[in-house]
């Protein structure tokens, strides 16, 4: 068990605490991996096709004799009428194939014991500054990894003094490099309610919000979460560990509950 300083608001060591027992883990990749999967295939909404969609028409075939491919064609169609063939899934306005269902079974089932495990090993990983490095994180001017600052965080209301908190804990490089990477999405998922593609950047960690929610919501890229409410996706997105974390001082010493 190591000692972890707390810095106050202004960036300056107030106190040292000790990290958690199972700080002294190796992460494993694998398991946040699969907890990651099991929590996003969970959100997916299930989607098929209607199993008669292609096949009300009058189509049949002529059958043999006829010199001509004995696919179903369009009742009163010319001979061969290649463009009035219907029903099979080769032609146009046909059935599909093997089409979408939505008894498909879509969420990955995962055991509780596991799911917890991975959330350790997230947390584990978010504290180590070479993994933290490797996720693409500016982390040059930042104090320490992991990075605890003392409660008093959380009763921040407004935006611009939560910028000035992060800028003297040196977290701006990184929320800069998220602004400067807002782009808009190609193809038509831009008129589907996702129009901008932005990467991750900070994740705030608290136990209690007087405020705090308020003041980071508009701060492209940074997220912000209850400690009660902490998933492995937080902390990995995209199933990669090492996401820049400030932990509050109270949320901080909540770990050694998990």
């Amino acid at each position: 068990m190591a000692n972890i300083n707390v810095y106050g608001l202004d960036g300056e060591v107030k106190q040292s605490i000790r990290s958690p027992t199972f700080f002294s883990m190796n992460p494993r990749k694998d398991i946040i991996s699969r907890v990651v999967s099991a929590i996003e295939t969970s959100e997916k909404q299930p989607q098929g096709r209607d199993p008669l969609a292609g096949t009300r028409n009058t189509a049949k075939s002529w059958g043999s004799g006829y010199a001509a491919a004995r696919i179903p064609r369009k009742k009163g169609s010319g001979y061969p009428g290649a463009r009035n063939a219907a029903f099979i899934p080769r032609t146009v306005g046909g059935r599909l194939a093997w089409p979408p269902t939505s008894e498909k079974k879509i969420p990955k089932s995962i055991n509780r014991k596991e799911k917890k495990l991975g959330l350790l090993n997230a947390i584990v990983a978010s504290s180590m500054k070479d993994v933290v490095v490797q996720r693409g994180h500016k982390i040059e001017k930042v104090p320490s990894i992991p990075l605890v600052v003392d409660d008093k965080i959380q009763t921040i209301k407004t935006t611009s003094e939560i910028l000035k908190v992060f800028n003297k804990l040196g977290l701006s490089d990184d929320i800069e490099r998220v602004k400067s990477s807002v782009k808009i999405r190609s193809g038509k998922g831009k008129r589907r309610g996702r129009k901008y593609k932005k990467r991750k950047s900070l994740l705030v960690v608290v136990k209690d919000n007087f405020g705090i929610f308020q003041a980071t919501r508009n701060i492209p890229g940074v997220d912000i979460v209850e400690v009660s409410k902490l998933n492995c996706r937080d902390l990995a997105p995209g199933a990669l560990p090492g996401r820049l974390t400030l932990w509050s001082h109270s949320a901080f010493k909540q770990l050694n509950n998990f």
